[in-house]
C-alpha cells in the first residue's frame, strides 16, 4: 500500500486524474479501484525497467542504511556490555594483565578461521607489552565445541593464568575435531584432576560463563567466530594482525578505534 500511495503522488504530478476535482485538495485519499492500481503497476515496472540503476541504487541504500543501524546497535551494547567483556572472571586473560588496552576475542575451539587467527593473537601479545588480552569461549559450532568448551572452562578452575593459556593453545593446534575427550585429555597433560574436570563441567561456575559469553554475543549481534573487540569497534573474523595492531595504536592514542 506504501508504494501504491508514493507512486501516486508521481501520478498526480504527471496529470493523472484520480478522482479529485482539478486544483481541489482531497480531504482524504480514495482507495484505488484495480484499474488504477494496474496503471500505476505499470508506471513503476515501466520506470524500472528503463531505469534499472535506480533499484540497484535502493537496494545499496537500503543495506547501508541497515549497516548504520546495527553499527549504532552494537556501539551502544558494547557500552552497556564493557565491564562484563573486559573484566568477567570468566574470560581467559593473557599478555599483560594490567595493560592499558584489552583486546577480546570471542572463539570456538573447531574454528578453523580461530586457528588461524592465534596465531595474530600471539604475535600481538609478544610485540606490544602492554596488550591485555581476554578470550571468550562461545562454541557456536555444535555439540562437539561445547562440550570441549565446558572443559576448558573447568579446567580455568584448576590451572593457573599462564598454564590456561597455555592449555587453550594446544587445543586449538589440534588436528580434527576438539570435543570433551580430547579437551579432557590436554588437560589431564597439564595436571588437572580429571574427577574434578567432570563435575566442574557441569556446575554453576561454568554454566555461568557460558550464559554470559552467549549472552554477550547475542548482544552484540556476533555471527560467527572469531570476534574481536578492541575499544569501542567490532572485528568480525580473522581480520589478519595489522588491522588489530592499528585499531589497539588508535584506542591507546586517542580513546577510540578509529582517531
Amino acid at each position: 500500500m506504501t508504494l501504491f500511495r508514493s507512486v501516486s503522488a508521481l501520478a498526480l504530478a504527471g496529470g493523472l486524474t484520480l478522482g479529485a476535482a482539478a486544483g481541489a485538495r482531497a480531504e482524504e485519499a480514495a482507495p484505488f479501484t484495480d484499474a488504477q492500481r494496474k496503471a500505476i503497476e505499470g508506471i513503476v515496472k515501466d520506470y524500472l525497467v528503463r531505469n534499472p540503476d535506480v533499484l540497484q541504487e535502493a537496494i545499496a541504500e537500503g543495506e547501508r542504511r541497515a549497516q548504520e543501524t546495527q553499527k549504532l546497535a552494537q556501539a551502544a551494547a558494547l557500552k552497556e556490555s564493557r565491564e562484563a567483556l573486559v573484566n568477567s572472571p570468566h574470560g581467559i586473560v593473557a599478555g599483560n594483565p594490567n595493560g592499558d588496552v584489552t583486546l577480546v576475542e570471542f572463539f570456538d575451539y573447531n574454528c578453523g578461521y580461530c586457528r588461524k587467527a592465534f596465531g595474530d593473537v600471539q604475535t600481538l601479545i609478544k610485540s606490544d607489552p602492554k596488550l591485555r588480552v581476554v578470550l571468550k569461549d562461545f562454541p557456536v559450532l555444535g555439540a562437539e565445541s561445547l562440550e570441549a568448551s565446558r572443559i576448558a572452562l573447568a579446567a580455568k578452575l584448576q590451572l593457573k593464568p599462564e598454564k590456561m593459556f597455555d592449555y587453550h593453545a594446544k587445543l586449538l593446534e589440534t588436528k580434527g575435531r576438539i570435543n570433551g575427550e580430547r579437551a579432557i585429555a590436554v588437560a589431564k597433560e597439564f595436571g588437572a584432576d580429571v574427577e574434578r574436570l567432570k563435575r566442574d563441567a557441569q556446575g554453576p561456575e561454568v554454566k555461568a560463563a557460558l550464559t554470559e559469553n552467549v549472552g554477550l554475543g547475542d548482544k552484540l549481534s556476533l555471527s560467527g567466530t572469531p570476534a574481536f573487540v578492541i575499544g569501542d569497534e567490532i572485528l568480525p573474523g580473522a581480520v589478519g594482525v595489522e588491522p588489530m595492531r592499528k585499531t589497539i595504536n588508535d584506542v591507546r592514542q586517542c580513546g577510540h578505534a578509529s582517531c
